[in-house]
């Protein structure tokens, strides 16, 4: 087993003022060549974004994009036509395959929007685009870990172009649980949204994230109440 400690504070960081981001990996202005993603794991942004802000139309192509809201009211609108709002308990993925634009706001006047934008490459390229969305049962994260996302239509969660699967869990301190790689050569990238924890037996703190390569298992224990995002990615 290989392991990769990512401290919350050695993200990179931007503050526009209206939009405050934290970076896992190379984006926009901040550039690591040791950070340029975890296999085809691109892109994870921790954002909070001021009442009434966002992101303005912009374009997108072969990428899935997987959005995962924290707290707040998010918008999205895109050129399928689709217009939607997300909000924390929600998972939303978006197949930009051969172009697409969307534009993202909050939708709230007096209450900032926290949100996890996540790209992975895809498997496969020029693709028809697409969006979906979904509402999680609070009841399958309590106290294990609840697939969100994976590269199959009929299976739980969201699915994306992509040999990936993302689990994530609400975990009472002292839980302890054993995850499972669900394909030989995936690595998995967890992140710690709240909490302390010990994952592969390094100890993690809020916001802090571990690398995983070269294993078929490992553990996961909440060392406090804990909120672990977990995404087993191909590292090819």
């Amino acid at each position: 087993m290989k392991i990769a400690l990512h401290k919350a504070d050695t993200r990179g960081h931007a503050n526009h003022g209206w939009l405050e981001s934290h970076h896992s990996f190379s984006f926009a202005n901040y550039h690591d060549s040791e950070r340029m993603g975890f296999g085809v794991l691109r892109v994870l942004n921790d954002d909070r974004v001021t009442s009434g802000m966002g992101f303005g139309k912009h374009p997108h192509d072969n990428m899935e994009i997987i959005s995962i809201p924290l707290s707040g009211d998010l918008e999205h609108k895109d050129s399928m036509g689709t217009t939607a709002v997300i909000k924390s308990g929600d998972v939303q993925v978006m197949s930009a395959g051969t172009g697409i634009f969307h534009s993202e706001k909050n939708q709230n006047r007096n209450e900032e929007v926290k949100f996890l934008q996540i790209w992975v490459q895809p498997n496969k390229r020029g693709v028809e685009p697409r969006y979906d969305q979904i509402t999680l049962n609070p009841a399958d994260l309590d106290d294990k870990l609840a697939q969100i996302l994976s590269p199959n239509k009929d299976d739980e969660g969201v699915w994306v172009y992509q040999d990936a699967w993302f689990h994530m869990g609400d975990l009472n301190a002292e839980t302890e649980v054993i995850y499972h790689i669900k394909k030989a050569g995936n690595g998995v990238y967890a992140f710690l949204l709240e909490g302390d924890a010990t994952v592969a037996e390094v100890s993690l703190n809020r916001r802090d994230a571990v690398g995983i390569t070269e294993a078929e298992s490992f553990t996961v224990k909440a060392d406090s109440d804990a909120k672990i995002l977990l995404m087993e990615v191909p590292m090819k």
